[in-house]
C-alpha cells in the first residue's frame, strides 16, 4: 500500500502543461486503466472519447475554459441506461461507475508521469453538439492530458486536507 499512498499523495490537478505529446502508449495505459476500473455489477456504464486532433480540440475548447492547452483531452460520459440500480431506493450507479474510472485516470497518469486535472466546469450541451457521438451520454469530466510544465506547482488547497478526525466515524 505504501507504493500506492506514495502515488496519492504526489498526484494533484496539473493546469499547465510543456508542449510535448503524449504517446499513444501511455494513452492506451490510461484507457486500459479504465477498462479495469470497478464499476457495479461490472456494468461498465461509461465511454470515453480521446481528443487530440486539433481542430476538434479548437471545438473541445470552446464549451470550457479549463482546457489548459492540452493536446490530449479524455472526455468521460455515463450511459444511465446501462448502470446497475439499487432495487431498495433506484439509486442509479452510472455517476458513481464514471467517477471510479475517471479517479483511474487520474491515477494512472500519475503513476505513467502525466499531469492532468479532473474538470467538470464545460456546456455538456454544446459539447454533444459539436460531437454528435457523445449524445445519449451524461458527460462527467474531462481530462486535459499532457507532461506537467517545470513551472507549474499544486496550489495551496492541493495541500490542505482534513484531519481524518472530521473525515470518519468508528463505530
Amino acid at each position: 500500500m505504501t507504493d500506492f499512498l506514495a502515488l496519492a499523495h504526489e498526484r494533484y490537478s496539473c493546469r499547465a502543461f510543456t508542449d510535448q505529446p503524449v504517446e499513444a502508449e501511455k494513452v492506451d495505459a490510461l484507457l486500459e486503466a479504465a477498462r479495469v476500473a470497478p464499476t457495479a455489477v461490472n456494468k461498465q456504464p461509461w465511454h470515453a472519447w480521446v481528443v487530440t486532433d486539433p481542430a476538434a480540440l479548437e471545438k473541445l475548447n470552446a464549451t470550457t475554459r479549463f482546457g489548459f492547452g492540452a493536446k490530449t483531452v479524455i472526455v468521460l460520459g455515463a450511459a444511465r441506461e446501462q448502470a446497475w440500480v439499487r432495487k431498495f431506493d433506484a439509486a442509479n450507479f452510472a455517476d458513481v461507475d464514471a467517477s471510479i474510472v475517471g479517479t483511474h485516470i487520474m491515477m494512472a497518469a500519475q503513476d505513467l508521469g502525466l499531469g492532468t486535472t479532473w474538470v467538470a466546469y464545460f456546456d455538456a450541451p454544446a459539447l454533444q453538439e459539436a460531437f454528435p457521438q457523445m449524445a445519449g451520454y451524461d458527460l462527467i469530466a474531462m481530462f486535459p492530458l499532457g507532461y506537467p510544465s517545470p513551472d507549474y506547482a499544486p496550489t495551496a488547497m492541493h495541500l490542505a486536507s482534513k484531519p481524518i478526525e472530521e473525515l470518519v466515524d468508528r463505530i
